[in-house]
């Protein structure tokens, strides 16, 4: 069932939880599947000792998808016409994620009904990892 703009609210939000305990596995299995290897995500040893964190952090890229996936599986696959997003803090093994994404409008954009979303992640303390927007084709 896909999402139809009549039955969309300005203000309205769609939360999901992305995962509740990230782990040092998913850090290594995203490292493999986009190649981006940087020890600052796979090596503990060196994120402490060279770079000064506390240990490894989750790619950027990782959140980004990880939230990505929560607003395919909500407005739907192929929909999406228009996302972006800032890294606000950095994600940590042990994080939870949640999603929350809020209408901002409903509106005809050539002749299509999109919908514009407000696009926030935080960690289980609450503190905003990522911020950005989305556009989505609805019927």
């Amino acid at each position: 069932m896909s999402l139809r703009s009549g039955d969309l609210t300005v203000g309205e939000c769609h939360t999901r939880l992305l995962t509740q305990d990230l782990t040092r596995t998913q850090l290594v299995m995203y490292a493999g599947a986009s190649g981006d290897f940087n020890p600052l995500h796979t090596d503990d040893v060196y994120a402490r000792e060279a770079a000064g964190y506390p240990g490894v952090f989750a790619h950027g890229m990782l959140t980004m998808g990880l939230t990505a996936r929560a607003l395919t599986d909500w407005v739907g696959d192929g929909r999406l016409t228009r996302y972006g997003v800032r890294f606000r803090s950095q994600v940590w093994p042990g994080d939870t994620l949640s999603t929350r994404l809020t209408v901002t409008a409903v509106r005809d954009e050539s002749g299509q009904s999109v919908v514009d979303l407000d696009v926030v992640t935080v960690n289980g303390a609450g503190d905003e990892v990522l911020r950005g927007y989305a556009t989505a084709r609805v019927d």
